[in-house]
């Protein structure tokens, strides 16, 4: 198996929430994971958290807002990306931090992930607020790939993009099939860095 390259440390960015916000998220959280989204309200979660309904709406105005905003900072998903110094190293990055969070908080994305094609609202808030971003950080290491001329802008197309984060998250969604450091590598290997410096190889 080919050694991993070493990730450089990511640049400080400014926290996403205050920390009251990321009290309420915390609670939001919980509550998520131990009622489902179904039975979690927004109610529950003020009160919990010693807050009111009305603070909560202010800042998150609408209950699928809310639980996606803690989905987000319960993941702990970063928006920026990682800069290994080589396409590869990259890519397993994205992937190992893929599974990292879908280990830690795989009851969380089941619920969430149940809840999309239920709530038209909770599907168009993951796709702006969450699916966009990770898209971003991905189109980033690539565009930064092209700059180092390992591959070719015209290779790049939505479904390699959205191929890494799918398959590994469909894996953590399957029973006993959850995806490891080795899942990572073949999949790069194997799959996506072929796709990418197809042009190359000519």
């Amino acid at each position: 198996m080919r050694r991993t390259s070493t990730p450089t440390a990511p640049a400080e960015t400014k926290p996403r929430w205050t920390k009251r916000e990321a009290e309420l998220l915390a609670v939001t959280l919980r509550h998520l994971q131990e009622h489902g989204y179904d039975r979690l309200t927004v109610e529950s979660v003020a009160t919990d958290a010693r807050s009111s309904k009305a603070t909560l709406y202010r800042r998150w105005p609408s209950k699928e807002r809310l639980v996606l905003a803690a989905f987000i900072e319960g993941t702990n998903c970063s928006d920026v990306p990682p800069q290994t110094g080589s396409l590869r190293g990259d890519l397993l990055h994205i992937g190992n931090e893929i599974c990292r969070q879908s280990s830690e908080h795989a009851s969380t994305m089941r619920a969430v992930l149940m809840e999309l094609d239920r709530s038209p609202e909770l599907g168009e808030a993951f796709e702006t607020e969450f699916l966009v971003q990770r898209r971003k950080v991905y189109d980033e290491v690539l565009a930064a790939a092209v700059d180092r001329g390992e591959i070719d802008a015209e290779v790049i197309t939505t479904e390699l993009n959205d191929l890494l984060a799918g398959y590994l998250v469909f894996r953590f969604l399957m029973p006993g099939k959850s995806p490891t450091e080795d899942t990572v590598v073949a999949l790069v290997d194997g799959v996506l860095l072929p796709s990418l410096t197809r042009n190359r190889r000519r």
